[in-house]
């Protein structure tokens, strides 16, 4: 690659990064996993950058990745948990900045199964049409509007969202 893609890299990187670690926040729950997306995301872009750069829409190649990796890491093998003599110290309640409809939030996205959950943060989270989530998940249009409809379904059924209102 040369150094007029290079510097275009790096800055398509700088700018994106925050919001890519978001979106990976919502698909996952985790931080850690979050970054861990972005960081492989940005990595097979930066591998065939020349390319994408061409076809013109970067971001939706990104949010692709993501949303894949997302998926695959269900199908990969679990490592198997390692115990210790000692308990670590617990992990921060709420990673998205201490706000209790956050976390109510987070929540129930975390209750929805993975493929609905991806639908709903590309409809909602990430406010693109039916079409352009279609096209980020690799489905048809019609998957898109079922699956959203099923998660709404759940997520008007769950008391996860209610006890958030209430409180």
């Amino acid at each position: 690659m040369d150094r007029a893609a290079e510097a275009e890299f790096s800055e398509f990187m700088y700018s994106r990064w925050l919001q890519l670690v978001r979106l990976g926040y919502v698909l996952t729950g985790d931080r850690g996993l979050a970054e861990d997306l972005a960081q492989t995301a940005l990595a097979r872009a930066y591998s065939s950058w020349p390319r994408i750069r061409r076809a013109g829409d970067p971001d939706a190649y990104v949010r692709r990745v993501m949303v894949n990796a997302n998926r695959s890491r269900f199908r990969k093998r679990r490592v198997a948990e390692q115990l210790t003599g000692a308990v670590p110290e617990p992990a921060p309640v709420d990673a998205t900045g201490g706000c209790a409809d956050r976390v109510t939030l987070m929540a129930a996205l975390m209750s929805l199964p993975v493929g609905q959950r991806s639908v709903v943060v590309l409809r909602f989270w990430l406010d693109m049409t039916e079409a352009q989530a279609a096209a980020a998940l690799g489905c048809s249009v019609g998957n898109v509007k079922s699956q959203v409809s099923r998660a709404l379904a759940k997520l008007r059924a769950g008391t996860a969202l209610d006890e958030g209102v209430a409180s």
